[in-house]
């Protein structure tokens, strides 16, 4: 029987979410970086640079970036490892890769990059001191098995931290629904000449577990200390948990 699964909204084949998935970030990643500007209204850089503070990455760290697509946090984790530190770079997706390891070319970075599957890490286990994912989770079919690959190559005493969108609160459900199912894939027509990758990742949103669904799959995994900080009313949560 073949297994099914969600893109979006829709009911579709394991096998063909994955190839619709690859299709959305071959379709947006010319204008990613400048789509993620205006539809968070640059809020995005703060999300991303509160996650590197949590992670509490230190001088030296081996750091595995996952989803890294165009590099934001594998450009901050630079930063936070210094000369002496490891920071890795890898998507599932080339095209967003291939982006994300020019723009670190062109700031005269040079780092380790992979195009590899989440769910089929290619790393040895107990090598990072972190391992980050940030708005990929969700995009992945077996958000446990990714996680587990995550907490087998993290050493014991580090932590994986989980950047995604997540549920609102309550009372600005109304407005956010508006702005992200209406006016979001317009903004993609406009911007990036695709408005159905853009209602894809705003339906995306909607089916990803709560912060608390999330925070217990991660305990299931057999994550510890797990904890989740809602960011701008829970339109993005930061998780953190960690191996011992």
């Amino acid at each position: 029987m073949t297994k099914t699964t969600h893109f979006g909204f829709n009911t579709v084949s394991e096998t063909e979410k994955a190839r619709k998935v690859a299709d959305v970030f071959d379709s947006v990643a010319a204008r990613y970086n400048l789509m993620n500007d205006l539809m968070s209204m640059g809020l995005h850089r703060l999300w991303k640079r509160f996650a590197i503070e949590t992670s509490g990455v230190r001088a030296g760290d081996k750091v595995l970036d996952i989803a890294g697509g165009t590099a934001d946090l594998s450009s901050l984790f630079l930063q936070q490892v210094g000369d002496q530190g490891e920071v890795w770079l890898t998507d599932i997706n080339n095209s967003m890769l291939t982006i994300g390891r020019d723009r670190l070319l062109n700031d005269g970075k040079v780092i380790p990059t992979a195009q590899c599957d989440a769910e089929k890490l290619p790393f040895p286990e107990n090598y990072f001191d972190c391992v980050s994912v940030a708005f990929g989770l969700r995009n992945m079919t077996h958000k446990d098995a990714a996680l587990k690959e995550m907490l087998r190559v993290i050493r014991p005493g580090g932590c994986v931290i989980v950047l995604e969108f997540s549920k609102v609160w309550g009372p600005l459900r109304p407005l956010y629904d508006t702005y992200s199912l209406k006016l979001l894939p317009t903004m993609g027509k406009i911007v990036a000449d695709d408005s159905e990758s853009y209602q894809y990742l705003a339906e995306s949103i909607r089916v990803h577990p709560s912060q608390e669904a999330l925070k217990e799959l991660m305990e299931e995994v057999c994550f510890e200390k797990v904890e989740f900080f809602n960011l701008t009313a829970g339109i993005v949560a930061l998780h953190r948990g960690y191996k011992f």
